[in-house]
């Protein structure tokens, strides 16, 4: 009869993967809400986060930043790691979470039940099969009246892509609803398409 051994260490290549961490400073001047500042921000990038996704995550918390730091700050989330939670959320200084931001393209029941918990839903969706995913998902979600669906047209998001680093210091710029997005050697304009109603 074999032995079954007291101890056993996994291989190294089976161990679980670790985030890497990146850190970007976003100097935003949106000028459509009044919305200025330098924010130093750090992200733990899931070892399966593309650098699409994870600019997309920026530009989603740029475009959300709040007004009025009162209100609670903008952070980012662990939708990668921990289901319960999206790509950012805003809480106020009770813990409430006030702003829901998710990236990609979540099902209608998560969509739903955030709606139904917090203030506000926005979902930043890229890539080419967004068309397809919300059409699918357009006529389920009708009775959540404070839910944004936003689509980051795909060669926008994979242009913004190329200006993933592990260190970033980008500009971002929001003029009559034109964003520009660059990091001083490349700027790329991007125009979020509105989907829900």
């Amino acid at each position: 009869m074999d032995q079954i051994p007291t101890s056993f260490t996994f291989p190294k290549k089976l161990m679980a993967l670790k985030a890497t961490i990146c850190k970007a400073t976003v100097q935003l001047s949106d000028i459509d809400r009044g919305v200025y500042g330098d924010h130093a921000v750090v992200i733990a990038r899931h070892p399966s986060e593309t650098d699409e996704r994870m600019l997309v995550r920026l530009l989603a918390f740029a475009l959300n930043v709040p007004a009025d730091d009162d209100l609670g700050a903008l952070e980012f989330a662990k939708d990668m790691w921990d289901a319960d939670e999206p790509g950012l959320w805003q809480k106020d200084l009770t813990g409430r979470i006030l702003h829901w931001i998710e990236v990609g393209q979540p099902d209608e029941r998560r969509l739903l039940r955030a709606a139904s918990r917090v203030e506000r839903v926005s979902v930043y969706s890229f890539g080419a099969s967004t068309p397809i995913w919300w059409k699918n998902l357009a006529s389920k979600l009708t009775r959540a009246r404070n839910l944004a669906v936003w689509q980051i047209p795909a060669e926008q998001s994979q242009a913004l892509a190329a200006l993933a680093q592990r260190t970033m210091e980008l500009q971002v710029t929001v003029q009559d609803g034109a964003i520009w997005v660059g990091d001083g050697t490349r700027s790329i304009e991007v125009a979020p398409v509105r989907l829900s109603s």
